[in-house]
């Protein structure tokens, strides 16, 4: 095992270990006399949530292929206790949220003072199946990007200027891509330049993020005026593109948490 492998497990666990002893002083008991008996799972968390760090990582795009090929058979020496592949992915949903609070609270980048923002839809199932999926029933919406309809959620990302992941949300996919930034304890801990696609013009928002020491920089529509006179700040905003490389970790997870939901 490597040492960058053993060092995310260790952060991972013990993680996850803090953060169960915290959930355990908070849960309601019931008032039902039936004693419940408190099996341990076979795969721990820990073990789930490095695998899926492993696979991100890794040249494979099926996790699956990954799982079975791989960890079942060359890892076996550093996960003992592997469950079959179907039974990984219902571990997947449990780890899911000890998961997205240790990327929030652990694993944030430095604020630079320059940043980008943009979205990505996370589709749960085809878009003509929405009506049949039961998985996300009530939580998933219908929504459309710049690559056409979709059912599902949507990711907003802001990362700095060297690609680290500073701030990240998940909606539903009928949510407009400015609301997050109207959450001031969403922006709370930027400043500076903040560059943002066309779908991001506004000008109350604008005023908001203004007076919160965030300078928003969009691109502009045609029937718009340039505004925009540093060279600089142009030549910032082609950097944009490059977002679209940042955001595939964290898009590839919720991913990797549905395609094998799909009812």
């Amino acid at each position: 095992m490597s040492i960058n492998l053993v060092e995310i497990f260790y952060l991972v666990d013990k993680f996850c270990k803090e953060i169960e002893k915290t959930i355990e002083g908070h849960i309601l008991t019931s008032d039902n006399s039936t004693k419940t008996r408190k099996r341990a799972f076979t795969m721990s968390e820990s073990e789930v949530i490095t695998i899926m760090n492993m696979f991100h990582q890794s040249w494979y795009r099926d996790l699956k292929a990954f799982y079975i090929n791989y960890i079942q058979q060359y890892r076996q020496r550093d996960f003992p206790h592997t469950v079959s592949y179907n039974r990984f992915v219902e571990l997947q949903q449990k780890a899911l949220l000890p998961m997205v609070v240790f990327l929030q609270l652990c694993c944030p980048g430095k604020c630079t003072g320059i940043f980008f923002i943009d979205s990505t839809p996370i589709r749960v199932c085809n878009i003509k199946r929405e009506k049949t999926h039961k998985v996300f029933n009530g939580l998933a919406a219908k929504g459309q990007s710049t690559i056409g309809w979709f059912f599902g959620f949507k990711l907003h990302l802001v990362v700095n200027d060297k690609g680290e992941i500073i701030k990240f949300l998940i909606t539903q996919a009928n949510a407009d891509d400015r609301e997050p930034l109207k959450n001031s304890r969403f922006h709370e801990k930027l400043f500076g330049k903040l560059f943002a696609g066309k779908g991001y013009i506004s000008q109350n928002l604008f005023g908001k993020l203004f007076s919160d020491n965030i300078h928003l920089i969009t691109k502009i529509r045609k029937n718009m005026k340039n505004a925009l006179s540093a060279c600089t700040i142009k030549l910032s905003l082609e950097k944009e593109l490059s977002l679209k490389q940042s955001i595939i970790y964290l898009k590839m997870v919720a991913k990797s948490n549905t395609q094998d939901t799909d009812v």
